[in-house]
């Protein structure tokens, strides 16, 4: 599941980093930076989440989810929300499963990752809800 993890952290780094070059409009100006911080975060968790598989002894994939960019700023933003729930999912489910095998510190990367997270969540429902 950790290489799962990885491969949808850099399906979001790149599809958030696509939206933000080919958002247009005033409202593009407005949320450039937020995007650009979201992007920015998803790359930093791909490296804590490899960083921890090495750890345990497994090689991190180097493929990427599939990518939804979309064409109107309305299904970009659909597609992020979807993605940030699936990826809130997965990682309780991680946590669930580190916790049972007693695996702390993976737990604990999950929880940190997942506030991270909710919080990019938060971000898009809120710029599809204006």
């Amino acid at each position: 599941m950790l290489n799962q993890a990885i491969a949808g952290e850099m399906q979001a780094i790149i599809q958030y980093m696509w939206q933000h070059i080919q958002w247009k409009g005033v409202e593009h100006y407005a949320v450039i930076e937020g995007f650009k911080k979201v992007s920015i975060d998803e790359m930093k968790h791909a490296e804590k989440i490899a960083e921890r598989l090495w750890y345990l002894g497994d090689k991190p994939t180097i493929q990427p989810a599939p990518i939804h960019v979309g064409e109107s700023l309305e299904e970009m933003l659909k597609n992020d929300v979807k993605a940030e729930v699936d990826t809130m999912t997965m990682y309780k489910e991680i946590m669930k499963i580190a916790e049972a095998e007693g695996d702390v510190a993976t737990k604990e990367i999950f929880e940190e990752i997942e506030e991270d997270e909710e919080e990019h969540h938060d971000f898009f429902t809120s710029l599809l809800e204006k």
